[in-house]
C-alpha cells in the first residue's frame, strides 16, 4: 500500500478519462483529488484496476469518507462501498444524500 499522498503521474491509456484536459498539463499531474474523482467515478475496469494498485485501499477509504461520498453517483457509490469493505451504515447515507442532490435529480 502507498502511502504518499503525492499524485502519480497518470499512464497515458487512462488520459482518455481527463478528456477535457490539455495532454501537457495532464502529464504534469492534476491534483489528487480530481484524479481520484474522476476515476472513481467514471474509469472503467483499467482505472479501478489502476487506483487499487497505485493508491492503495486505504487512501480511497479516506477519500470517500473525507468527502461524504460527494461527487459520485449512487450506483458507484455501492461499487466502492463492496470493493473497499466499507459498512453499509457508512454508505447508505451518501448514497441517499447523492439521490437527493439537485444534480442527480436533473440527471439520475
Amino acid at each position: 500500500m502507498k502511502e504518499s499522498r503525492a499524485t502519480p503521474l497518470l499512464p497515458t491509456h487512462l488520459e482518455r478519462y481527463f478528456w477535457e484536459y490539455d495532454v501537457e498539463r495532464l502529464r504534469r499531474g492534476v491534483s489528487l483529488d480530481t484524479l481520484l474523482l474522476r476515476l472513481m467515478e467514471a474509469g472503467g475496469w483499467d482505472g479501478i484496476t489502476w487506483l487499487r494498485n497505485e493508491m492503495g485501499e486505504e487512501i480511497l477509504r479516506d477519500f470517500l469518507t473525507r468527502r461524504g461520498g460527494r461527487g459520485v453517483s449512487p450506483k458507484r457509490l455501492r461499487f466502492w462501498g463492496l470493493v473497499l469493505g466499507l459498512p453499509r451504515e457508512l454508505v447508505d447515507p451518501w448514497v441517499e444524500a447523492q439521490r437527493n442532490s439537485l444534480w442527480y435529480r436533473r440527471t439520475g
